[in-house]
Protein backbone atom coordinates (compact mmCIF):
# COMPACT_ATOMS: atom_id res chain seq x y z
CA UNK A 1 0.00 0.00 0.00
CA UNK A 2 1.15 3.51 -0.85
CA UNK A 3 1.90 5.60 2.16
CA UNK A 4 2.23 9.02 1.38
CA UNK A 5 0.44 10.98 3.83
CA UNK A 6 -0.58 14.99 3.27
CA UNK A 7 -0.86 16.70 6.39
CA UNK A 8 -1.13 20.37 7.43
CA UNK A 9 -0.10 21.62 10.62
CA UNK A 10 -1.17 24.70 11.93
CA UNK A 11 -0.19 27.80 14.57
CA UNK A 12 2.61 29.29 15.90
CA UNK A 13 2.26 33.58 17.39
CA UNK A 14 5.35 32.36 20.01
CA UNK A 15 8.31 29.66 20.71
CA UNK A 16 6.13 27.87 22.94
CA UNK A 17 3.35 26.75 19.74
CA UNK A 18 6.33 26.47 17.01
CA UNK A 19 8.49 24.17 19.14
CA UNK A 20 5.95 21.41 19.75
CA UNK A 21 4.77 21.83 15.76
CA UNK A 22 7.99 21.55 13.96
CA UNK A 23 8.46 18.25 16.65
CA UNK A 24 5.48 16.62 15.57
CA UNK A 25 6.11 17.28 12.01
CA UNK A 26 9.69 16.07 12.27
CA UNK A 27 7.83 12.74 14.50
CA UNK A 28 5.64 12.37 11.36
CA UNK A 29 8.31 12.12 9.04
CA UNK A 30 10.31 9.24 11.25
CA UNK A 31 7.33 7.20 11.11
CA UNK A 32 6.30 7.97 7.77
CA UNK A 33 9.52 9.44 5.66
CA UNK A 34 7.66 10.22 2.43
CA UNK A 35 4.59 13.02 4.70
CA UNK A 36 4.23 15.84 2.58
CA UNK A 37 3.62 18.23 5.56
CA UNK A 38 2.59 21.79 4.59
CA UNK A 39 2.56 24.53 7.75
CA UNK A 40 -0.07 27.40 7.84
CA UNK A 41 1.12 30.67 10.23
CA UNK A 42 0.19 34.02 11.07
CA UNK A 43 1.60 36.77 8.59
CA UNK A 44 4.75 38.72 10.31
CA UNK A 45 4.64 36.54 12.88
CA UNK A 46 7.69 34.33 14.10
CA UNK A 47 6.78 30.91 12.34
CA UNK A 48 7.21 32.48 8.98
CA UNK A 49 10.87 32.58 9.69
CA UNK A 50 11.71 29.59 11.85
CA UNK A 51 9.34 27.16 10.16
CA UNK A 52 11.08 27.55 6.46
CA UNK A 53 14.52 27.50 8.95
CA UNK A 54 13.58 23.77 10.02
CA UNK A 55 13.23 22.41 6.36
CA UNK A 56 9.46 22.97 5.80
CA UNK A 57 7.32 24.96 3.51
CA UNK A 58 4.59 27.22 5.07
CA UNK A 59 1.93 29.82 3.90
CA UNK A 60 0.74 32.92 6.01
CA UNK A 61 -2.84 33.84 6.56
CA UNK A 62 -3.59 37.77 7.04
CA UNK A 63 -5.24 36.61 10.66
CA UNK A 64 -4.74 38.71 13.68
CA UNK A 65 -5.66 38.56 17.37
CA UNK A 66 -8.71 40.13 18.99
CA UNK A 67 -8.22 43.34 20.51
CA UNK A 68 -10.09 43.20 23.92
CA UNK A 69 -9.53 46.58 25.12
CA UNK A 70 -10.43 48.70 21.73
CA UNK A 71 -13.32 46.48 20.86
CA UNK A 72 -13.77 48.90 17.40
CA UNK A 73 -9.89 47.89 16.08
CA UNK A 74 -12.07 44.04 15.79
CA UNK A 75 -13.52 45.30 12.86
CA UNK A 76 -10.02 44.73 10.75
CA UNK A 77 -9.85 41.99 12.63
CA UNK A 78 -13.19 40.13 11.87
CA UNK A 79 -12.52 41.04 7.66
CA UNK A 80 -9.07 39.39 8.35
CA UNK A 81 -10.54 36.22 9.66
CA UNK A 82 -12.74 35.78 6.95
CA UNK A 83 -9.84 35.99 4.76
CA UNK A 84 -8.09 33.97 5.98
CA UNK A 85 -10.82 31.18 5.92
CA UNK A 86 -10.94 31.82 2.29
CA UNK A 87 -7.94 31.31 2.24
CA UNK A 88 -7.23 28.60 4.47
CA UNK A 89 -9.82 26.95 2.02
CA UNK A 90 -8.54 27.35 -0.94
CA UNK A 91 -5.18 25.85 0.56
CA UNK A 92 -6.88 22.74 1.74
CA UNK A 93 -8.56 22.16 -1.82
CA UNK A 94 -5.49 22.68 -3.69
CA UNK A 95 -3.40 20.35 -0.73
CA UNK A 96 -5.67 17.73 -0.10
CA UNK A 97 -4.56 16.77 3.42
CA UNK A 98 -5.52 13.37 5.09
CA UNK A 99 -4.92 15.37 8.07
CA UNK A 100 -4.77 18.81 10.29
CA UNK A 101 -3.23 19.11 13.37
CA UNK A 102 -3.66 22.85 15.71
CA UNK A 103 -1.15 23.81 17.74
CA UNK A 104 -2.42 26.87 18.59
CA UNK A 105 -1.69 30.44 17.63
CA UNK A 106 -3.65 32.84 15.26
CA UNK A 107 -3.40 30.50 12.39
CA UNK A 108 -4.87 27.26 14.37
CA UNK A 109 -8.59 28.92 14.08
CA UNK A 110 -9.09 29.13 10.44
CA UNK A 111 -7.28 26.72 9.43
CA UNK A 112 -8.68 23.82 11.49
CA UNK A 113 -12.71 25.29 11.21
CA UNK A 114 -12.17 25.13 7.91
CA UNK A 115 -10.75 21.70 7.84
CA UNK A 116 -13.54 20.59 9.51
CA UNK A 117 -16.05 22.09 8.07
CA UNK A 118 -14.49 19.96 4.91
CA UNK A 119 -14.88 17.00 6.53
CA UNK A 120 -10.64 16.52 6.85
CA UNK A 121 -10.42 14.93 9.99
CA UNK A 122 -8.44 17.07 12.87
CA UNK A 123 -5.97 17.20 15.92
CA UNK A 124 -5.95 19.39 18.61
CA UNK A 125 -2.77 19.99 20.79
CA UNK A 126 -3.97 21.71 24.20
CA UNK A 127 -0.51 22.72 25.88
CA UNK A 128 -2.03 24.62 28.58
CA UNK A 129 -3.71 23.39 32.03
CA UNK A 130 -6.66 25.98 30.95
CA UNK A 131 -7.79 25.95 27.48
CA UNK A 132 -8.56 28.54 25.49
CA UNK A 133 -11.51 29.74 23.40
CA UNK A 134 -10.43 28.75 20.03
CA UNK A 135 -9.41 25.21 21.18
CA UNK A 136 -12.73 24.99 22.78
CA UNK A 137 -14.72 25.86 19.85
CA UNK A 138 -12.49 23.74 17.43
CA UNK A 139 -12.79 20.96 19.93
CA UNK A 140 -16.36 20.30 19.08
CA UNK A 141 -15.22 18.86 15.64
CA UNK A 142 -11.78 17.44 16.38
CA UNK A 143 -11.31 13.88 16.49
CA UNK A 144 -8.52 13.54 18.71
CA UNK A 145 -7.08 16.36 21.63
CA UNK A 146 -4.02 16.00 23.12
CA UNK A 147 -3.12 17.53 26.36
CA UNK A 148 -0.51 17.96 28.56
CA UNK A 149 -2.47 18.33 32.09
CA UNK A 150 -4.86 15.64 33.78
CA UNK A 151 -8.35 17.05 34.49
CA UNK A 152 -8.92 18.43 31.00
CA UNK A 153 -12.47 16.82 30.99
CA UNK A 154 -13.79 19.84 32.25
CA UNK A 155 -13.21 21.78 28.93
CA UNK A 156 -13.30 18.74 26.70
CA UNK A 157 -15.18 15.38 25.41
CA UNK A 158 -13.09 13.24 27.59
CA UNK A 159 -13.70 10.18 25.09
CA UNK A 160 -11.22 12.30 22.81
CA UNK A 161 -8.40 13.32 25.54
CA UNK A 162 -5.29 11.56 25.23
CA UNK A 163 -2.85 12.56 27.80
CA UNK A 164 0.47 13.11 25.39
CA UNK A 165 2.34 16.35 27.34
CA UNK A 166 3.58 19.26 25.28
CA UNK A 167 6.60 17.84 22.78
CA UNK A 168 9.74 20.18 23.82
CA UNK A 169 12.57 21.07 21.51
CA UNK A 170 14.64 18.22 19.91
CA UNK A 171 18.20 17.99 21.13
CA UNK A 172 17.57 18.94 25.03
CA UNK A 173 17.49 15.65 25.90
CA UNK A 174 19.93 13.64 23.52
CA UNK A 175 22.94 16.49 24.62
CA UNK A 176 25.02 14.92 27.14
CA UNK A 177 27.17 18.36 28.44
CA UNK A 178 28.46 18.49 32.28
CA UNK A 179 27.62 21.39 34.29
CA UNK A 180 31.26 22.29 34.52
CA UNK A 181 31.85 22.22 30.69
CA UNK A 182 28.30 24.59 30.92
CA UNK A 183 29.19 26.88 33.23
CA UNK A 184 32.31 27.50 31.48
CA UNK A 185 30.43 27.90 28.01
CA UNK A 186 28.85 30.70 29.65
CA UNK A 187 32.36 32.68 31.20
CA UNK A 188 31.71 31.88 34.26
CA UNK A 189 33.12 29.67 37.22
CA UNK A 190 32.20 26.22 37.76
CA UNK A 191 32.27 26.56 41.66
CA UNK A 192 29.91 28.76 42.09
CA UNK A 193 26.30 28.06 42.20
CA UNK A 194 24.66 29.02 39.07
CA UNK A 195 20.92 30.69 38.18
CA UNK A 196 19.34 30.96 34.93
CA UNK A 197 17.16 33.54 34.15
CA UNK A 198 14.73 33.20 30.92
CA UNK A 199 11.63 34.96 29.72
CA UNK A 200 10.99 33.59 26.91
CA UNK A 201 11.59 34.31 23.29
CA UNK A 202 10.51 37.98 23.22
CA UNK A 203 11.15 38.47 27.23
CA UNK A 204 10.18 39.27 30.24
CA UNK A 205 9.30 42.98 31.19
CA UNK A 206 9.15 42.75 34.68
CA UNK A 207 11.24 39.98 35.24
CA UNK A 208 14.20 41.78 33.17
CA UNK A 209 13.21 44.99 35.76
CA UNK A 210 13.55 42.93 38.97
CA UNK A 211 17.70 42.30 37.29
CA UNK A 212 18.27 45.95 36.37
CA UNK A 213 17.04 47.41 39.80
CA UNK A 214 18.87 44.35 41.49
CA UNK A 215 22.35 44.87 40.76
CA UNK A 216 23.30 45.04 44.41
CA UNK A 217 21.91 42.07 45.43
CA UNK A 218 23.73 40.41 42.36
CA UNK A 219 27.04 42.11 43.00
CA UNK A 220 26.84 40.76 46.23
CA UNK A 221 24.82 37.35 46.50
CA UNK A 222 27.81 35.20 45.95
CA UNK A 223 25.83 33.33 43.16
CA UNK A 224 26.27 34.38 39.36
CA UNK A 225 23.71 34.26 37.21
CA UNK A 226 23.24 34.01 32.88
CA UNK A 227 20.40 36.21 32.28
CA UNK A 228 18.79 36.04 28.64
CA UNK A 229 16.87 39.44 28.47
CA UNK A 230 14.91 38.65 24.70
CA UNK A 231 15.71 40.84 22.03
CA UNK A 232 13.63 43.66 22.81
CA UNK A 233 14.98 44.37 26.25
CA UNK A 234 18.75 43.77 25.49
CA UNK A 235 19.94 47.15 24.23
CA UNK A 236 18.49 48.45 28.17
CA UNK A 237 19.99 46.08 29.63
CA UNK A 238 23.57 46.33 28.56
CA UNK A 239 23.19 49.69 29.38
CA UNK A 240 22.22 49.57 32.75
CA UNK A 241 25.03 46.97 33.46
CA UNK A 242 27.45 49.27 31.94
CA UNK A 243 26.30 52.54 33.96
CA UNK A 244 26.39 50.15 36.93
CA UNK A 245 30.31 48.90 36.43
CA UNK A 246 31.86 45.72 36.51
CA UNK A 247 29.61 42.77 37.23
CA UNK A 248 31.65 39.21 36.15
CA UNK A 249 29.08 37.08 37.72
CA UNK A 250 26.31 37.68 35.02
CA UNK A 251 26.13 36.36 31.53
CA UNK A 252 23.58 38.82 29.54
CA UNK A 253 22.16 38.17 26.27
CA UNK A 254 19.60 38.13 24.49
CA UNK A 255 18.88 34.63 23.36
CA UNK A 256 20.67 31.46 23.78
CA UNK A 257 21.37 28.95 21.06
CA UNK A 258 22.04 26.47 23.01
CA UNK A 259 19.51 25.66 25.87
CA UNK A 260 21.07 22.56 26.58
CA UNK A 261 23.78 24.13 28.27
CA UNK A 262 21.99 26.76 30.41
CA UNK A 263 19.65 24.01 31.57
CA UNK A 264 22.65 21.63 32.51
CA UNK A 265 24.84 25.18 34.12
CA UNK A 266 21.46 25.95 36.15
CA UNK A 267 20.92 24.98 39.83
CA UNK A 268 17.86 27.16 39.78
CA UNK A 269 15.94 28.48 36.43
CA UNK A 270 13.38 31.46 36.58
CA UNK A 271 10.91 31.96 34.21
CA UNK A 272 7.40 32.49 33.01
CA UNK A 273 5.36 29.67 33.23
CA UNK A 274 4.36 28.96 29.59
CA UNK A 275 3.38 25.15 28.78
CA UNK A 276 6.33 24.36 26.77
CA UNK A 277 8.91 25.81 28.96
CA UNK A 278 7.44 23.67 31.69
CA UNK A 279 7.22 20.60 30.15
CA UNK A 280 11.08 21.08 29.27
CA UNK A 281 11.65 21.69 33.42
CA UNK A 282 9.75 18.43 34.09
CA UNK A 283 12.04 16.49 31.53
CA UNK A 284 14.94 17.92 32.82
CA UNK A 285 14.12 17.90 36.42
CA UNK A 286 15.14 21.52 37.15
CA UNK A 287 14.26 23.42 40.32
CA UNK A 288 12.34 26.58 38.81
CA UNK A 289 10.83 29.60 40.49
CA UNK A 290 7.81 30.69 37.97
CA UNK A 291 6.49 34.21 37.34
CA UNK A 292 2.97 33.72 35.72
CA UNK A 293 2.87 36.32 32.68
CA UNK A 294 -0.21 38.37 33.54
CA UNK A 295 -0.37 39.50 29.77
CA UNK A 296 -1.73 36.02 28.13
CA UNK A 297 -5.71 34.88 27.31
CA UNK A 298 -7.43 33.55 30.30
CA UNK A 299 -4.36 34.03 32.56
CA UNK A 300 -3.98 30.66 32.01
CA UNK A 301 0.02 30.74 33.02
CA UNK A 302 -0.60 31.39 36.17
CA UNK A 303 -3.16 27.90 36.49
CA UNK A 304 -0.06 26.37 34.65
CA UNK A 305 2.01 27.29 37.82
CA UNK A 306 -0.07 26.58 40.13
CA UNK A 307 -0.52 22.64 38.56
CA UNK A 308 2.81 22.71 39.91
CA UNK A 309 2.80 24.50 43.21
CA UNK A 310 0.07 22.16 44.00
CA UNK A 311 2.26 19.18 43.67
CA UNK A 312 5.49 20.97 45.54
CA UNK A 313 6.69 20.72 41.97
CA UNK A 314 7.77 24.61 41.82
CA UNK A 315 7.92 28.22 43.34
CA UNK A 316 5.89 30.91 42.50
CA UNK A 317 5.89 34.19 42.64
CA UNK A 318 3.22 36.89 41.20
CA UNK A 319 4.27 39.33 38.61
CA UNK A 320 3.19 42.22 40.79
CA UNK A 321 5.23 41.04 43.52
CA UNK A 322 8.25 40.11 41.89
CA UNK A 323 10.11 43.32 42.37
CA UNK A 324 10.23 43.14 46.16
CA UNK A 325 10.58 39.22 46.44
CA UNK A 326 12.18 37.72 43.02
CA UNK A 327 15.59 38.05 43.59
CA UNK A 328 16.11 37.50 47.21
CA UNK A 329 14.01 34.31 47.09
CA UNK A 330 16.01 32.47 43.99
CA UNK A 331 19.30 33.62 46.21
CA UNK A 332 18.07 31.80 49.00
CA UNK A 333 16.70 28.99 47.56
CA UNK A 334 19.70 28.31 45.48
CA UNK A 335 21.36 27.58 48.64
CA UNK A 336 19.00 24.89 50.19
CA UNK A 337 19.97 21.76 48.94
CA UNK A 338 17.37 19.55 50.42
CA UNK A 339 14.65 22.05 48.76
CA UNK A 340 16.05 22.03 45.63
CA UNK A 341 16.16 18.04 45.26
CA UNK A 342 12.64 18.25 46.67
CA UNK A 343 11.42 20.09 43.85
CA UNK A 344 14.00 18.28 41.51
CA UNK A 345 12.10 14.75 42.05
CA UNK A 346 8.62 16.34 42.08
CA UNK A 347 8.92 18.53 39.01
CA UNK A 348 10.63 14.71 37.41
CA UNK A 349 7.47 13.07 38.06
CA UNK A 350 5.05 14.67 36.30
CA UNK A 351 7.30 14.77 32.86
CA UNK A 352 6.01 12.76 29.77
CA UNK A 353 8.45 11.63 27.32
CA UNK A 354 8.38 11.27 23.71
CA UNK A 355 5.15 13.50 23.61
CA UNK A 356 5.82 14.28 19.85
CA UNK A 357 5.89 10.68 18.91
CA UNK A 358 2.61 10.12 20.69
CA UNK A 359 0.99 12.64 18.98
CA UNK A 360 2.82 11.83 15.26
CA UNK A 361 1.11 8.61 15.70
CA UNK A 362 -2.45 9.94 16.68
CA UNK A 363 -2.11 12.06 13.66
CA UNK A 364 -0.93 9.35 10.95
CA UNK A 365 -3.61 7.29 13.05
CA UNK A 366 -6.15 9.62 11.58
CA UNK A 367 -4.50 10.66 8.37
CA UNK A 368 -4.28 6.74 6.92
CA UNK A 369 -7.84 5.75 8.14
CA UNK A 370 -9.01 9.39 5.96
CA UNK A 371 -7.09 8.18 2.95
CA UNK A 372 -7.84 4.04 2.92
CA UNK A 373 -12.04 5.77 3.01
CA UNK A 374 -11.74 8.52 0.88
CA UNK A 375 -8.65 6.90 -1.98
CA UNK A 376 -10.10 3.19 -2.34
Amino acid sequence: MEEKLRIIVSGGGTGGHIFPAVSIANAIKELYPDTEILFIGAEGRMEMQRVPAAGYKIIGLPVAGFDRKHLLKNISVLIKLFRSQLMARKIIKDFKPHAAVGVGGYASGPTLKMAGMMGIPTLIQEQNSYAGVTNKLLAQKAEKICVAYEGMERFFDKDKIILTGNPVRQGLLSKNISREEAIRSFGLDPEKKTILIIGGSLGARTINNCMMQGFDKIKESGVQFIWQTGKIYINEAKQAVKAYGELPMLHVTDFISDMAAAYSAADVVISRAGAGSISEFCLLGKPVILVPSPNVAEDHQTKNALALVNKNAALYIKDSEATQKLLDTAIETVHKPDLLKELSNNITKLAIKDSATIIAKEVCKLALKYKENHEH
